[in-house]
């Protein structure tokens, strides 16, 4: 094995992610930016809350449903091919968005957008099987989180000054044109493995030996039952159903509001507010994936991660009647994202406790989890501000709305009791034999 080699190897796999990661910044934009043009689609199409949110959900049920094609995509179409499409269709669903002449429109170009993007994470995940270490994986998985968490952040206070100046519609319509250069900008440096540009494999540089014998990769249909029958790839489901679909309600939809009509702060100020969330949740990413990996445990940091992010629920709902002190916002809002990102480690453990040839298939049965949470937690909101909107006061109206978020963070939570301890390492052939 030549050293050349190694080092074009060890250097290129920077080059594949830092494009695919290009495209989850996009995946992340269009997962938050509902919120801040709330209003303008509400004086465009004169829409009520429960449309809204249903709206915004549009691309939680796309990204949803396309979880398991997804992972299908990836590991047998590859990520290359995949997240230029799904990119390139992300970016046509964001013209067609801004440029929609009818609600009709709208939710069109929000579905294209949520089927474009829904292929980008579980393909980066199987890319990182293939160019990263499996003791790199949580990290690099964190890694890939925060730097899509900027799309968020773009989402909030950066949106909204884009939309001030430029129109929601051009604002949306550039997006779209951004997204269809990093599609082919995809399509022409990713790569699916080293091995299609002739390089070693990370097991070939490492000389890694397997001390049990890699089992035969299943077929398709075999391989999808396989993972769905696994009691242990579902603890990492519920856990990101719960802890997303909660944040995703609060920074992605209905936090703006809140922020408006709670502590009358101006429309162009409260999205600072969600920022702060979206970057801890970046940060968090990071860390607990660093931790865990440093660690060599999964389990444990999601119990102590998630449950400081329930008790900053408790704290949000509960605190001062539904209304905490707004000097204490910035830091629980921060915390409240950086431990939400205990979540991210589901991912690590349904891949270590399935196949290892099925890493696409078995991490996104996880992901399907937190946006069926992103999907069906916002309009249970939507509908509780159309019933009670004219009847409570707002600090009494949220607080019953996020209520629903404080009773998904506990559920979410209490499946981290569940999940399954890997120690960092593919438990897979272990249970198989055992």
């Amino acid at each position: 094995m030549q050293e050349s080699q190694v080092k074009k190897m060890m250097s290129y796999r920077w080059l594949v992610w830092g494009t695919l990661a290009l495209s989850y910044v996009i995946v992340f934009f269009h997962r938050l930016a509902i919120g801040v043009v709330r209003e303008d689609l509400v004086n465009t199409f004169g829409i009520t809350g429960t449309t809204f949110a249903n709206i915004g959900s549009t691309y939680f049920y796309a990204y949803m449903v396309m979880q398991i094609p997804s992972g299908i995509l990836a590991d047998s179409l590859g990520a290359r091919k995949t997240v230029s499409i799904g990119t390139l269709m992300a970016g046509i669903g964001s013209i067609i968005f801004g440029l929609a002449p009818n609600l009709f429109m709208v939710f069109f170009g929000r579905l294209l957008v949520g089927i474009g993007v829904s292929v980008a994470f579980i393909a980066i995940l199987k890319v990182l099987s293939q160019w990263f270490k499996e003791s790199e994986f949580a990290t690099m998985a964190g890694i890939t989180s925060f730097v899509g968490n900027m799309g968020g952040i773009m989402a909030q206070t950066p949106l909204a000054l884009m939309v001030a100046y430029f129109t929601w519609r051009n604002t949306f319509a550039a997006i779209g044109v951004i997204s269809i250069i990093i599609a082919i900008l995809c399509y022409i440096i990713v790569r699916n493995s080293p091995q299609e540009m002739g390089l070693p494999t990370i097991d070939e540089i490492e000389g890694t030996v397997k001390k049990t014998p890699v089992a035969e990769r299943p077929p398709l249909m075999k391989s999808l039952i396989q993972a769905l029958s696994n009691p242990y790839t579902w603890p990492g489901f519920f856990t990101f159903a719960g802890f997303f679909g909660a944040h995703v309600s609060l920074t992605g939809t209905w936090g703006n509001s809140y922020l408006v009509d709670v502590y009358g702060l101006a429309p162009e100020v409260a999205p600072n507010y969600l920022m702060v969330s979206v970057l801890g949740l970046a940060i968090g990413s990071i860390v607990v994936g660093k931790v865990s990996d440093s660690m060599k445990l999964r389990k444990l940091p999601m119990i102590i991660f998630g449950g400081i992010y329930v008790l900053c629920w408790a704290i949000l709902v509960f605190m001062g009647g539904g209304k905490p002190p707004i000097g204490i916002l910035y830091p629980l809002l921060f915390v409240l994202g950086f431990t939400c990102a205990a979540f991210t480690l589901g991912w690590s453990c349904g891949k270590e406790v399935n196949h290892p040839a099925i890493a696409g298939i078995s991490t996104s049965i996880v992901n399907i989890g937190g946006f069926f949470g992103g999907a069906v937690l916002p309009p249970i909101l939507g509908r509780v501000f159309d019933t009670y909107g004219g009847t409570l006061e707002a600090v009494q109206l949220y607080q019953k709305a996020f209520m629903y978020c404080f009773i998904f963070a506990v559920v979410g939570y209490l499946f981290t009791f569940l999940v399954k301890e890997t120690r960092c390492k593919n438990i897979f052939m272990i249970n198989e034999n055992s």
